[in-house]
């Protein structure tokens, strides 16, 4: 029997949704990036449902072998949803997985025209459409959602609508009619949504050449930039704000915000620092948004150290945790220098008194065990945290000896300004130095790095 949700009163306007999980058993579907239980992550699914303005009703789970080849579902679930639709009267079934277009397409095909088919990948992307405030923002999602769409035409597709918002306008009347008046309509539509893609890719392109551009001006400068990552609604939007008294949205939803915002922060010895808020993780984070956020996500990669806020109360903070870090690691940042800000002590019993007794209570285990209790609500212990940033990026020096062309000028100012020089031998065209550098700056030397 699915659960039904009765405690809630459907608002005017909201749509109802019912839930379907699948416990898929077989290795070959084991979702990447997927930690939490089936129970658990259909408590974040209707989280989301929430985020995008959606009423849940209802929720059913199946367990598997693997998923059923045109219904993702048996044929049992899928007689039984439709039993629920006619009680629950639902407009929207959200699969906790990624469907493939077949699946969606039989679903939808079973359950009649009023009752659309949505999986989690969509849902996500319906929520980024709603929360991107920055033309940026907007081209992202609209690429996402373009390339997500695109393998899912229908015949019932006639018009492209762009619903991202603050998009370019290339839909209009781009490819029609340019392979001759025999052209089917689903075909003329596919090939406009390929034009369309192809110039969202070049917009962000340009992004990506204008942020590059940007850090390459704060490198010269010698300001350290340190990236805040987390999972959704860790509180990194807080920090951001509590950190360096700004006012970014910070909102107890999912997705709150999207668009990396960046501010300068002096440090308890002095130390100007940038600090980036950046869009928060989730488990089963689309394939199609990691690429459509490059721009975006290359702040991350870019970063000389990392805050990692987690949730510190959440239920499943470790999982939270081992999700995000796991997209870290695909993204080649799982390596660079981070402080763990475990987050909303106030919460917690003691909490504001004694932060780190309140988090050692919760028996966090693992890398979790190290990280620096906190609150950024209430800026409890920040003396500490910020300490430990500082660190992080200034106090920590790695051994090196470097032979550099004359030419890297740039790179011997580095050194002299930043680091600590024990020996300079100058040749005729390189000159080597030796000492110590911060690990922040590590890699603009590992070029130039001998042996002894």
């Amino acid at each position: 029997m699915p659960k039904i949700n009765r405690s809630l009163e459907t608002k005017p306007g909201r749509q109802k949704a019912f839930l379907v999980g699948v416990d898929i058993k077989s290795t070959q579907h084991q979702v990447k990036g997927q930690h939490l239980s089936l129970e658990a992550s259909l408590e974040e699914l209707a989280l989301l449902c929430d985020t995008a303005g959606l009423e849940v009703v209802g929720q059913m789970t199946q367990a598997l072998e693997s998923p059923n080849v045109s219904s993702y579902i048996g044929p049992g679930k899928v007689k039984e949803l439709v039993t629920w639709k006619e009680s629950l009267g639902f407009d929207v079934v959200v699969f906790d997985d990624e469907l493939s277009p077949r699946h969606q397409r039989e679903l939808e095909e079973q359950l009649g025209d009023k009752v659309s088919v949505l999986d989690r990948t969509g849902l996500i992307l319906d929520i980024f459409a709603q929360h991107a405030r920055t033309s940026e923002g907007a081209l992202q999602v609209e690429l996402a959602q373009y390339e997500y769409r695109l393998p899912r035409l229908t015949r019932q597709w006639t018009h492209l609508a762009r619903q991202a918002g603050g998009g370019t306008g290339r839909s209009g009347n781009a490819g029609v009619g340019l392979r001759g008046p025999g052209e089917k309509q689903l075909e003329i539509d596919r090939r406009r949504i390929r034009e369309v893609i192809s110039g969202l890719k070049d917009d962000l392109e340009k992004v990506r050449a204008q942020r590059a551009t940007h850090r390459k001006a704060r490198k010269r400068s010698d300001t350290p930039v340190v990236a805040i990552v987390g999972y959704t609604n860790a509180g990194k939007s807080t920090f951001l704000n509590a950190i360096t008294k700004s006012d970014v949205l910070a909102e107890d939803k999912l997705f709150a915000t999207l668009d990396p915002t960046t501010r300068k922060v002096r440090l308890p010895h002095g130390h100007d620092t940038l600090f980036t808020d950046t869009v928060g993780f989730i488990q089963k984070l689309p394939t199609q948004l990691v690429a459509s956020f490059r721009a975006t996500l290359e702040e991350i990669t870019e970063a000389d150290a990392l805050l990692h806020v987690v949730d510190a109360t959440h239920p499943h903070a470790l999982e939270q945790f081992e999700t995000v870090m796991e997209t870290l690691a695909s993204l080649g940042a799982g390596d660079k220098p981070m402080v763990i800000a475990l987050n909303k002590t106030d919460k917690l019993p003691g909490g504001l008194e004694n932060p780190a007794a309140a988090v050692a209570a919760l028996g966090l285990s693992g890398a979790l065990s190290d990280g620096i209790a906190t609150s950024a609500l209430k800026r409890s212990n920040f003396d500490v945290l910020l300490a430990e940033i500082e660190a992080a990026l200034f106090e920590r020096m790695i051994p090196i000896r470097v032979t550099l062309p004359y030419k890297s000028g740039d790179l011997m100012s580095l050194f002299r300004r930043s680091g600590l020089i024990e020996l300079e031998i100058p040749e005729e065209k390189t000159i080597t130095l030796a000492g110590r550098i911060p690990g922040r700056l590590l890699e603009a030397f590992l070029p130039f790095r001998v042996t002894e």
